[in-house]
């Protein structure tokens, strides 16, 4: 069985922050999955239902970001699960806008959902799927009033589109597992096509050493040919 976890605050006042990312994430998957909100307990607003062979709950802690230990400690009791079964979905300052990252376990980072569920289990050994929503542009602003902030429309775009990687990574969590799904979701495109771009010029300078040496050869070739035909020549007879 597993237990997934989507971290935000309750309530349409915050609905669409940028501190609700956990909570759109598996609202995605609970729909891609046909799965209803149609349970509460432990203060979380739980869907479930079967993937594959296995038993998957989602849940919402309903506890308010910074308490959400406070919902998740109890309901894995509940269900008899280790933490290592358990995938908290989350928004992360540290990485750019939309992009998503799977990590098996380690501090909180800063994100004080995480913490307080890591001081509630008392291990680090939690999954967690992070999706990046980067940090305010103005070192001014404050990181309470950034991550509760709505992201204008070009961002939110962005941040869709990362909600959406995340909510499509979690099938690959469950059929390969944590550790092997990292290699996967942490893959990235763009460093990806520039290694591949490297490999191409590479390619293309050894090809082009090949044909200047190949060059060189023949030239050297036609040389040493004429040399020697030179020097097979008879000179004249001299008449006299």
């Amino acid at each position: 069985m597993k237990l997934i976890v989507g971290l935000g605050n309750p309530g349409n006042k915050y609905e669409q922050t940028r501190h609700n990312v956990g909570f759109h994430v598996v609202d995605l998957f609970a729909k891609q999955q046909g799965w209803a909100w149609s349970e509460q307990r432990s203060r979380a607003m739980l869907a479930s239902g079967t993937f594959g062979s296995e038993k998957v709950v989602l849940a919402k802690p309903l506890t308010y970001m910074n308490n959400s230990g406070e919902s998740i400690g109890p309901l894995m009791h509940w269900y008899k699960i280790q933490p290592e079964d358990v995938l908290v979905v989350i928004d992360d300052l540290d990485l750019p806008v939309g992009k998503v990252r799977l990590k098996s376990s380690g501090s909180a980072g800063g994100h004080n959902g995480l913490d307080n569920i890591i001081r509630h289990l008392h291990t680090q050994n939690v999954p967690r799927l992070r999706v990046g929503i980067g940090r305010p542009a103005h070192n001014r602003m404050e990181t309470i009033d950034y991550v509760l902030g709505i992201p204008p429309t070009d961002e939110r775009i962005l941040l869709t589109t990362g909600e959406e990687r995340a909510a499509e990574a979690i099938p690959l969590i469950l059929r390969q597992g944590v550790a092997i799904a990292m290699n996967a979701i942490n893959a990235d495109p763009e460093a990806q096509r520039e290694a591949e771009e490297k490999q191409r010029l590479r390619r293309e300078k050894r090809e082009q050493e090949r044909v200047r040496r190949e060059e060189e050869r023949r030239t050297r070739a036609e040389q040493l040919e004429q040399i020697t035909s030179e020097e097979q020549v008879v000179p004249p007879q001299d008449e006299r």
